[in-house]
This record gives C-alpha cells, sequence and structure tokens, in this order.
C-alpha cells in the first residue's frame, strides 16, 4: 500500500470482533480472567514481531513492545501499588478519572498510564500489509471534518512530522462526537481530555531510531503502509456510541 492509498482505499469493519462496553478492544478489563487479580499487564499482540517489516523492524519491535511499553506496565503498577480502588479499573477508566488520582502518584500514572494505553492502542492498529479505508462510517466523518480523505491524511502526517520532541500524533473523538487531529507531549493520553483516541501514532525516537535514525518523516511514511483501518474504523464507530 503506498502513501496515495493511505486513507483513500480501504475495508469495512467486521463490529464483533470488540468488546462491547469499551471502544478499544485492547482497552478491555485488564482482570477479566481472574477477578481475583489485580494490576495491568501488557497486552498480546495479534502479529508477530517480524510482521510488519520491512516497514518496522523486528528488533526495533522486541525493544519497544518488550522493554519500553512493559516498563511501562511495571512502573503503573508499582505507582497504583495495593491500591485496588485503581488497579481494579480499566486503564481508560483510570485516565479519564486521572483528578482522582492521588496527587502524590498522579504524574508517575499520567506517565506510565499513558504509556501503557497509548502503545496498547498503537499495535491494535497495525497489522502486516495494512488494512485499507474505501468507505463506512470513519470515511465519511474524515471527508466531512477535513473536506477530503487526503486532507485528513495530510493533517494527520503534518501533525506527526512536525510535533517537537516526543510524544504521539491522534485522530480523537472529542466530547461533542467530533473528529480532530492533534498531537500531545511525552504520554499524555487524549483520554485525561475526555478525547477517545482511535489512531495514534508513537514519535518517540525509540519508536524508530534504530532503523531510520533521525529520519522521522521517512518513519512515518512507512508506517502509514501498515495502519489496520478496519480498526481504526470499528475504533470510530466504537467511540460514537460510547
Amino acid at each position: 500500500m503506498n502513501r496515495r492509498n493511505f486513507l483513500i482505499n480501504g475495508s469495512t469493519v467486521l463490529a464483533g470482533i470488540f468488546v462491547a462496553n469499551s471502544p478499544f478492544r485492547i482497552y478491555a478489563d485488564h482482570h477479566e480472567e481472574d477477578d481475583h487479580k489485580h494490576g495491568y499487564e501488557l497486552p498480546k499482540l495479534r502479529y508477530p514481531l517480524d510482521a510488519l517489516e520491512p516497514y518496522i523492524d523486528k528488533r526495533t519491535m522486541e525493544i519497544h513492545y518488550g522493554k519500553h511499553h512493559q516498563g511501562y506496565v511495571n512502573k503503573l503498577n508499582a505507582a497504583v501499588g495495593d491500591d485496588h480502588a485503581l488497579s481494579d479499573q480499566t486503564i481508560e477508566d483510570l485516565l479519564r478519572n486521572i483528578d482522582k488520582v492521588p496527587m502524590k502518584i498522579r504524574q508517575s500514572v499520567i506517565n506510565s498510564g499513558g504509556g501503557h494505553a497509548n502503545h496498547s492502542l498503537f499495535w491494535d492498529t497495525m497489522i502486516s500489509g495494512g488494512r485499507e479505508l474505501k468507505n463506512g462510517k470513519l470515511a465519511a466523518a474524515l471527508q466531512s471534518s477535513f473536506g477530503a480523505l487526503d486532507a485528513a491524511k495530510e493533517n494527520f502526517l503534518t501533525t506527526a512530522k512536525t510535533h517537537f520532541g516526543s510524544g504521539w500524533a491522534w485522530i480523537v473523538v472529542d466530547e461533542n462526537k467530533k473528529l480532530q487531529i492533534y498531537s500531545t507531549k511525552n504520554q499524555d493520553s487524549p483520554l485525561m481530555q475526555g478525547h477517545t483516541p482511535i489512531l495514534g501514532l508513537d514519535v518517540w525516537e525509540h519508536a524508530y531510531y534504530l532503523k531510520y535514525q533521525n529520519r522521522r518523516a521517512d518513519y512515518i511514511e512507512a508506517w502509514s503502509n501498515v495502519v489496520n483501518w478496519t480498526i481504526v474504523n470499528s475504533n470510530y464507530v466504537n467511540a460514537m456510541k460510547a
């Protein structure tokens, strides 16, 4: 899939594969299989570590997923400790209610909880070969919000390329059920603003430096070949229902 097809072509959604009460399958209750288990866990990938090559290499995935993301999970669990009122929440609910998190651990939860939520969505919206977006509710909404799919694409890619320092580029559904494209610093999550992210692109250097060094723009263009727009479209549909 080339850059021109990044947003223009695609497929519709199989809606039944998602958790009914969450906009994101990956944000499902982190202890649903064991009611006595507390804390957060590294989500399982739906594809092998080398599945995104040549665009995202296996070694980067090993470090990014296995070390960076695991590190966020470990630090989040350390921050919430034995406070089951916090650790029993989904990561989505925890971040949406960040003002209720005790001040002494709030920044740690923002950093590590945001890192966990952001990466969980990131992995889930990629797939080998990508999945395209021709029609469906998200395609119509992007056209309505940005005038054309090409315009939405350029807006998102430019947002990612021009973000200063570490952070993320996002497509979100805001509190008024409207689409927005913007970036956030570090591991800040749109969930803390009451927004529902449906697509996120990691522009921290650890996401691309092994393969692309300082060529962030090359990484962003390469990433566009593995976007799973079927999942993004489904995220949008679920966010609109929430």
